[in-house]
């Protein structure tokens, strides 16, 4: 039997606030959605400011970064590049900002940032996950 990590409540914490920390240092508005490796909402939250769309927009991001156990923004750049079939995938929004948490090459979840620019909102994504890392 395998066994793997799983994300606790004070990993999502302190994800979350090294998010927050970091779209603060920048005067970003957002909303933060962090999920499980199903995709299944573990912890979020909107910053003043962030939009209802925002909210949807940052759980659809994470969600695909979770099942797809790559970037939303991987999937962006295919599209890019062509591959519009891609816009058919079920459960995936191929816009930047949403970054699978990786543990040891196991995904154990993501995280979906929307609010400002897409590679501003992976920023935020991607130090929410460093500060769990600690890289």
């Amino acid at each position: 039997m395998k066994t793997r990590p799983e994300l606790t409540l004070s990993d999502c914490e302190r994800i979350a606030a090294a998010a927050v920390a970091h779209a603060q240092a920048h005067q970003w508005n957002v909303a933060i959605a962090i999920l499980d490796d199903g995709g299944h909402l573990l912890h979020f939250l909107r910053m003043d400011g962030a939009t209802p769309a925002n909210a949807a927009i940052a759980l659809d991001k994470a969600r695909t970064a979770a099942l797809s156990r790559r970037t939303s923004g991987s999937w962006e750049e295919r599209v890019k590049a062509g591959r519009t079939a891609m816009l058919k995938m079920p459960g995936i929004l191929p816009v930047q900002g949403g970054v699978p948490i990786l543990v040891e090459g196991t995904c154990i979840g993501a995280v979906g940032v929307s609010g400002v620019q897409s590679h501003e909102d992976e920023q935020i994504a991607q130090a929410g996950i460093d500060a769990l890392l600690k890289r």
